[in-house]
């Protein structure tokens, strides 16, 4: 986990309110502390398997600065599910977009506090049944609803995916997580339990450079 603190919090704030500003996505700035901006990036490589994204967490401290957090993490599934698929119409890959209070504090498979599906918002998902390593993003295949796409961790240090994530977005490393619920439940007491997740994709930061 990387804490980004000072001038160079404030140039990735920026940075990344120039992209979802662009897609018309809300930047949040409550004039409370802690308001999140929970924002996942997915990074170009197609082949799964390795915790190649990142979340970044956005949010103003009780002194109004600006603090940034970066977790190690995957948002697509690993390779165990791809080939073996839960559903027969295949697995489940999340669609890039903003998902406004689709979360909130809960238990993740009844085991341990995360951020899971509420009933009310839906999220959107990619069926990817070809059964390969290759992560299949096909537009024809897009279902909206809920699928348990939680946010959850995975080992103390896990170096694959396999089946950590069969399309939950999943950090890398137990302490990251916890670093990140800690944060989550800081959050929760000046705004309540549910939270909105954000999926970019690398290639959206190319119009602001």
């Amino acid at each position: 986990m990387a804490k980004i603190t000072g001038v160079e919090a404030r140039v990735l704030v920026n940075h990344f309110r120039c992209v979802m500003e662009k897609k018309g996505y809300v930047f949040f700035e409550g004039k409370k502390p802690y308001d999140l901006n929970i924002v996942g990036v997915r990074s170009f490589n197609m082949r799964a398997n390795k915790f190649d994204d990142s979340i970044n967490v956005f949010y103003k401290n009780t002194k109004k600065d600006w603090e940034v957090r970066v977790y190690k993490v995957t948002t697509d599934p690993g390779t165990y599910y791809l080939e073996h698929p839960m559903k027969v119409t295949g697995t489940a890959i999340m669609v890039p977009g903003q998902y406004r209070s689709a979360y909130k504090i809960g238990l993740h498979r009844g085991s341990y506090e995360a951020l899971v599906q509420r009933g009310v918002n839906p999220v959107q998902i990619y069926r990817d049944s070809n059964k390969d390593e290759i992560l299949d993003m096909e537009k024809n295949s897009i279902l909206e609803g809920h699928f348990g796409i939680n946010i959850h961790k995975s080992g103390s240090d896990s170096k694959i995916v396999e089946k950590w994530s069969a399309g939950c977005q999943v950090f890398k490393t137990s302490s990251d997580f916890k670093d990140f619920m800690t944060l989550v439940n800081r959050a929760a007491k000046y705004w309540g339990p549910s939270f909105t997740y954000t999926l970019l994709e690398e290639k959206d930061f190319e119009e602001c450079k």
